[in-house]
């Protein structure tokens, strides 16, 4: 059984579950044949092999994301391997940098890979704290240092490894954006996961991927390459996409989900831009029968421009059938995505073309009908603050927001 099922000793038995949503329930040869259907479409059309026994504890915002993460990295004995697109300033910053620190003197090796962009807030106390106590500290393409061409290729991937066993992935930065619970419009919506099993090979290597283009020094004595043991019965793709021209591993592996949804998708995302291409497939799924449901920041976005890109298409997929709901407490960050109640993907991506084309990310493709329950129950939860999208009163939108959503079409490929 996965960790997700230890969370509630009170789930019933799959055979004995009610169904949600009013589908019909799913017996275990059903959900067998439509796991290991589109486990192989994804390891044949990926070429990434899916790893067994992997168990996966989803961390649902700041509160328990950062105390998780926190307390790995304390008890870590041998190697910490952290990078992340946003550190800024804030409690949780330098709580983080003194948990860094502290390893260092204790003899922990500890790497830290900073996105030159993402990360240019952090204090220099802060930085200055790690050096001195060893923190090897790198960044991933300072803008003042890179051609034109390169200063739009940003690392978004959000890996935490802790000696080689335990890793992290999700959406959550070290900010105080994300400190909390998500009471209030201060304390931000979002999701991590917490990985043991042999998946975190996967997350190492998305880490190691990294480093190399900014570090001399790959690995060194402290880096036992140990053999990874099974710890429960997640099966576990992870996905790296790279900043390149053309078509990626990302994009392909969003698209096989998609197209191989047969009853439904929901979709979690907080920056949502896609291109003609992605908004087809979602149209195209609510096409042959498949509910599509969209979760997307409401009020209290932080980027209102990339909003209103995809606000651009909401009147072509409401009118396919496409279910948008908007959330209503605070920032909604989450990059989460479940397919027929036996799929889900997690990590750093977001539905829009800077993460499908420009930046470095890393996603989890999970074949465990658990951990996908447990994400299903945070998105109804989550739908249950949120504001429904109609498709009639979109349609008869006023003429002010159609130019601000025809404004930002000349730099949509960059949202």
């Amino acid at each position: 059984m996965s960790a997700t099922a230890a969370e509630s000793t009170d789930r019933p038995a799959p055979d004995d579950r009610p169904a949600p949503g009013g589908l019909p329930a799913l017996d275990d040869r059903t959900c067998e044949e439509r796991s290991l259907r589109l486990r192989r479409r994804l390891e044949r059309l990926i070429g990434i092999a899916a790893t067994e026994g992997n168990a996966l504890v989803p961390l649902r915002n700041g509160d328990a994301i950062f105390g998780a993460m926190l307390k790995a990295i304390e008890e870590a004995e041998h190697t910490v391997d952290l990078m992340t697109f946003v550190y800024w300033r804030g409690d949780i910053a330098l709580r983080f940098a003194e948990a860094l620190a502290d390893r260092a003197r204790a003899g922990v090796r500890v790497r830290l890979m900073l996105d030159g962009f993402g990360s240019r807030l952090i204090e220099q106390d802060q930085l200055d704290l790690m050096d001195a106590a060893g923190v090897t500290v790198t960044w991933f393409r300072k803008p003042l240092h890179l051609s034109p061409f390169k200063q739009n290729h940003r690392c978004h991937r959000k890996v935490l490894v802790v000696d080689e066993r335990t890793a992290f992935t999700g959406g959550v930065g070290i900010a105080e954006e994300w400190c909390g619970d998500a009471r209030n419009e201060h304390e931000w919506r979002d999701t991590h996961v917490q990985v043991t099993g042999p998946a975190v090979d996967g997350l190492a290597a998305a880490f190691a991927q990294n480093w190399a283009e900014c570090h001399a020094e790959l690995f060194d004595e402290r880096d036992r390459f140990i053999d990874e043991e099974h710890h429960g019965d997640a099966v576990v793709q992870v996905v790296r996409g790279s900043a390149s021209f053309g078509w990626q591993d990302m994009q392909t592996l969003i698209r096989v989900v998609l197209e191989s949804a047969e009853e439904r998708i929901r979709l979690t995302t907080a920056y949502f831009a896609p291109d003609a291409y992605f908004t087809g497939l979602l149209c195209d799924a609510a096409r042959r029968g498949v509910e599509v449901e969209i979760l997307l920041p409401g009020p209290h976005t932080d980027k209102r421009v990339c909003q209103l890109a995809g606000q651009r298409f909401y009147e072509d997929l409401t009118a396919c059938g496409v279910k948008i709901h908007q959330y209503q407490p605070t920032m909604l960050h989450t990059k989460t995505l479940t397919v027929d109640r036996v799929a889900s993907l997690i990590g750093s991506t977001n539905f829009n073309r800077r993460s499908l084309d420009h930046d470095e990310e890393v996603m989890l493709a999970v074949l465990d009908r658990d951990f996908t329950a447990t994400l299903d129950g945070h998105f109804e939860e989550d739908r249950a603050r949120s504001v429904l999208i109609e498709h009639g009163r979109w349609k008869r939108r006023d003429l002010l927001q159609r130019a601000r959503e025809a404004a930002v079409v000349p730099i949509r490929r960059f949202l």
